[in-house]
């Protein structure tokens, strides 16, 4: 079993999360407050559901809209005609999608059988868990629930493997995490999807993932950076109109979990 080092940038990025504002909404959400008033004050079942009720108010995009979306909000910082693959972490061209090796394609961070919803506008085409990465990566990484350890995975340097399940590079750990959970709250069973629950297993169980104890770690060590809370934003402002609250407040992770 490998274990995850705790980078001391990470110490100080969680010391600064106190102090975190969120980044500037449209007029007509002006402030933070006003976007999460639902929830404040809450904890535990009670500001689950609230946020729920916040967030399951969205736009759905089609499976091949999700295409040029994710050339939008993984854009490589430090360059504009790439994407940021999310667990190689690789810079690659945006014209490279495909299902060819050395393509990149759309990954469901929340597996699509964990949940049975393939494709469909909604769960499946939700851009808060869906993003960039290689296509064998991707294929490695299948459906396996996120838990430590394993063999270090090929076109990788820091993402490692086992029989059934995935550790994702140091940098998006938190990333991970923050998607795992957005899509528990987002998704309660009353919209004619799947009730989606986090567990502490690694069995593949539907509608369930894990492993929720890593996951809680993930987010404490590896805290929202400006390209999470860059993506959110797009997502929000030009896209579905929701976002995802555990970016802009991971404190809400342990208040619920």
């Amino acid at each position: 079993m490998k274990t995850t080092p705790r980078r001391s940038r990470w110490a100080a990025a969680g010391a600064a999360l106190a102090s975190l504002v969120l980044l500037a909404l449209p007029a007509h959400q002006a402030t933070a407050a006003d976007y999460y008033a639902a929830a404040q004050g809450k904890t535990g079942a009670e500001l689950k559901s609230a946020l729920h009720g916040i967030i399951k108010n969205q736009s759905k995009i089609s499976y091949s809209a999700v295409w040029e979306a994710l050339k939008v909000t993984d854009q490589d910082p430090a360059n504009s005609a790439n994407v940021i693959l999310l667990y190689s972490g690789r810079s690659q061209s945006k014209s490279t999608n495909g299902g060819n090796a050395n393509d990149w394609n759309r990954e469901h961070v929340w597996a699509q059988s964990h949940g049975d919803f393939g494709t469909v506008a909604g769960p499946g085409t939700d851009l808060h868990h869906i993003r960039p990465e290689d296509v064998t990566v991707n294929s490695i990484r299948g459906n396996k629930d996120f838990d430590l350890g394993g063999s270090l995975v090929a076109e990788t340097t820091d993402s490692y493997t086992d029989s059934n399940s995935f550790e994702p590079r140091d940098e998006v750990k938190g990333d991970v995490a923050r998607m795992i959970l957005y899509m528990a709250v987002r998704y309660e069973g009353g919209d004619g999807f799947a009730n989606l629950e986090v567990n502490d297993s690694i069995n593949g169980s539907v509608p369930w993932h894990g492993r929720i104890s890593v996951l809680k770690q993930w987010n404490d060590i590896d805290p929202p950076d400006a390209f999470e809370q860059r993506r959110n934003q797009i997502i929000f402002d030009t896209y579905q109109h929701n976002r995802n609250p555990f970016i802009d407040h991971p404190e809400w992770v342990e208040a619920i979990w």
